[in-house]
Formats: structure tokens, sequence, C-alpha cells
């Protein structure tokens, strides 16, 4: 699995959650314009981060990453 693989695996989670952009940034401790850039261009959260953001979206890391498929 490439990086860009995984970037699209959390744009799709991010988008499908149905949670605003300005909540998540608020719930993980971002600002909304790193959710953004998440979004947008080619970033990848830092690990204590993308683990929460895991946790908030309801995601397993292992299907972000492509370890496994659910």
């Amino acid at each position: 699995m490439e990086l860009k693989d995984i970037q699209r695996r959390l744009r799709e989670s991010i988008a499908a959650s149905g949670i605003q952009q300005k909540e998540i940034a608020r719930s993980i401790g971002v600002s909304a314009q790193t959710v953004s850039k998440y979004m947008k261009q080619d970033i990848f959260p830092a690990l204590d981060t993308f683990a929460k953001l895991c946790a908030l979206l309801d995601v397993k890391s292992d299907y972000i990453l492509g370890i496994a498929e659910y």
C-alpha cells in the first residue's frame, strides 16, 4: 500500500463520518485548517493524532493503513 492510498482512505473515512471538520479538529486537538489539509493535501497526521482520529471516526487504523480490509 502506498502513502497516497492511506491518505485516500483517511479522507474517505473523514467524509463518511458526517462529522464537520471543525468538530473533528476540536475533538482531536488540531486546527480546522489542519483537518482541511488532511482532506485536500497530501499530509498525514502525527501518530498520536492519527490514533485520536481513528477513535473519533470509529474506524480501525489497520483499515486506514491497508493492513486489513473492512
